[in-house]
């Protein structure tokens, strides 16, 4: 297995005369959240609301700023989340991605909407 890329556009809804991005995104079921480099966090003029602490692949641990809100796009989907300032590729992690109702599929390893639901995210609440 490989890793997954998607295109996915991201914008500041506090802002909405910006001009979204457009990027290939590296997508990660075993992150949680969506991860941005500073150049986008830049580009987009996001506020930092915090520092957060984060734990890399490597074991060590750093605090990071933590900016929102984000509008995440992904084809007919959208959610709205905060990112955390990290990196130098944009990750979207498994809360956006649940958030808009998305799947990889697993044999051609591309990101999707999730079959059972294709024209709007469904959400179970119990």
């Amino acid at each position: 297995m490989g890793l997954t890329y998607s295109k996915i556009k991201l914008s500041n809804p506090r802002l909405p005369n910006l001009h979204p991005i457009e990027l290939n995104s590296l997508v990660d079921t075993g992150a949680l959240m969506l991860c941005i480099p500073q150049s986008i966090a830049f580009q987009l003029e996001l506020v930092e609301l915090d520092k957060r602490p984060v734990t890399i692949a490597d074991g060590t641990s750093h605090q990071v700023p933590y900016v929102g809100p984000v509008r995440v796009d992904f084809e007919n989907r959208f959610c709205f989340v905060g990112a955390l300032v990290i990196g130098d590729e944009t990750l979207l992690g498994a809360v956006p991605m649940e958030d808009m109702d998305l799947v990889v599929h697993p044999a051609t390893q591309k990101l999707m909407s999730n079959p059972l639901h294709p024209n709007k995210p469904s959400y179970t609440i119990k």
